[in-house]
């Protein structure tokens, strides 16, 4: 991203812990290794007041669980009108990021990212792999959707459409229904002691099992969204977007998309085999800060979601994550819709 719009003759600051790391120059790939562009970045820093204070546009990059510990950083030197894009904007960004937009700061997020990344050298060069053919955005306040659309339409030189609030944005079943369900039917009988004699690949050995509960999961979603009393359309089915209705259908398509390939499993190796790594963001974000999200707005609506808690449940008895470090919902349901 920085890269693409510092090509179109933005200046583009890079804000990053390893500044050192980084040229100032980086170069973008497709899978054949042909160079798509290259763009100079203005600046590099580790300093988050050089990185935001002058900044019209500010991208969010980090995983979910990170949200919050950015926005604590970026307090001190944001102002009112700046825009903070979140890619993608799922996984709470607009709870964590609420104090920022008490001091006038505009949120918005993508759906879903406009293509997937992969490095090819840290800081130098880097992958670009099956962009979208479309972006949607959701923004708080809703009415700076357009405004904030049509500027991102000619970063990317893609279509761009809004969602009718952030809600939309929050609870696309992406990576937190996807990755979750993926790696439920995957390590369901996992119990400590237990190792596996390969890494998996995570898309193209995906099972029915996988698309079963993935399924599950997607129409426990869709019927949340028929509860809440906003205009939430824009939340596509997995079927819809997938285009695949069946649990064979859905196998096929996952396991088929070359953007996809050789995408392995969070998993590490020890002396005996491989064993799920429960650092990885699969687990510490997409589940603490997707899939529980999910969860506690439909607690909230009052809406069972046996599947999703099922593997939420299996997910805290078998990886015992930090509590402190899961999301939890502080708002009541009038508070809640406020927001949007």
């Amino acid at each position: 991203m920085a890269a693409e719009f510092a090509c179109k003759g933005h200046d583009v600051t890079m804000y990053t812990s390893k500044p050192d790391g980084w040229q100032r120059e980086v170069s973008v790939y497709d899978r054949d290794d042909n160079i798509l562009f290259k763009g100079k970045l203005t600046t590099i820093t580790d300093s988050m007041q050089k990185a935001v204070e002058d900044a019209e546009y500010i991208w969010v990059t980090t995983p979910a669980m990170l949200f919050s510990r950015v926005s604590e950083n970026m307090l001190p030197y944001v102002h009112s009108g700046q825009k903070i894009g979140v890619v993608p904007g799922s996984g709470g960004a607009e709870f964590a990021f609420r104090g920022l937009m008490k001091k006038g700061c505009i949120l918005f997020g993508l759906q879903r990212v406009h293509s997937i990344a992969r490095i090819k050298e840290y800081g130098k060069k880097v992958y670009e792999l099956g962009r979208k053919p479309e972006i949607q955005i959701g923004a708080i306040p809703s009415s700076a959707k357009e405004d904030i659309c049509n500027v991102v339409r000619n970063l990317f030189n893609m279509p761009c459409a809004s969602t009718d609030n952030y809600l939309s944005i929050t609870l696309t079943p992406s990576n937190p229904i996807l990755h979750t369900a993926r790696l439920y039917s995957i390590f369901k009988e996992y119990t400590l002691g237990v190792t596996y004699p390969r890494n998996f690949l995570f898309y193209e050995e995906w099972t029915d099992d996988s698309s079963e509960i993935l399924l599950a999961c997607d129409k426990e979603l869709q019927i949340l969204c028929d509860v809440i009393p906003l205009d939430l359309s824009s939340v596509k089915s997995l079927r819809e977007h997938y285009e695949s209705k069946t649990i064979a259908a859905m196998t096929k398509k996952i396991s088929g998309i070359n953007a996809f390939k050789g995408l392995t499993s969070p998993m590490k190796k020890v002396d005996k085999g491989w064993v799920p790594d429960w650092d990885s963001r699969y687990f510490t974000t997409d589940f603490s800060f997707g899939l529980k999200i999910i969860k506690d707005i439909a607690g909230m609506f009052k809406v069972p979601t046996l599947h999703m808690d099922k593997i939420w449940d299996w997910y805290v008895e078998t990886a015992n994550p930090d509590r402190a470090k899961v999301f939890s919902m502080q708002l009541d349901t009038k508070s809640f819709l406020e927001i949007y």
